[in-house]
């Protein structure tokens, strides 16, 4: 699979550690299944990850799913009814909130995703979790 890629974090606790391999020490531990990481290197069945803050460590494959989620950037945010500005809004995410991706065409400014109960549209650059291209289905 090609790399930069994003994954999730599968458990509540996932530990990253300074190498490949469990003899590396755990630099950190991350304490919210679901948070969308980069997988950004990869070495037999260990993963290299970047967050949205920019560290970066090893996991085990095991740890990470190919669920597509997000985590709302920078400050509150808007969900939208439509994929346009004026759209009606549905909610307003504060930051850090988890959601899902449910589309994001290649190319495209919008993608269409939901956060709890509320579904809508949010701009790609208002999340961490999508490659500015990518297309996901």
């Amino acid at each position: 699979m090609p790399l930069p890629r994003f994954a999730a974090l599968r458990a509540e606790e996932v530990n990253m550690r300074s190498g490949p391999g469990t003899r590396y020490p755990i630099e950190w531990t991350y304490q919210r299944k679901d948070l969308p990481v980069q997988i950004v290197r990869e070495f037999e069945l260990w993963r290299r990850i970047r967050d949205m803050d920019g560290t970066e460590g090893w996991v085990h494959q095991s740890n990470l799913t190919g669920r597509r989620t997000l985590v709302v950037a920078g400050e509150e945010r808007v969900l939208r009814r439509r994929p346009e500005e004026g759209a009606h809004v549905v909610a307003r995410l504060k930051p850090g909130v988890l959601g899902r991706i449910r589309l994001c065409e290649a190319g495209q400014v919008w993608c269409e995703v939901q956060v709890a109960d509320y579904r809508g549209w949010m701009r790609r650059s208002e999340f961490f979790g999508a490659m500015p291209e990518e297309e996901i289905k």
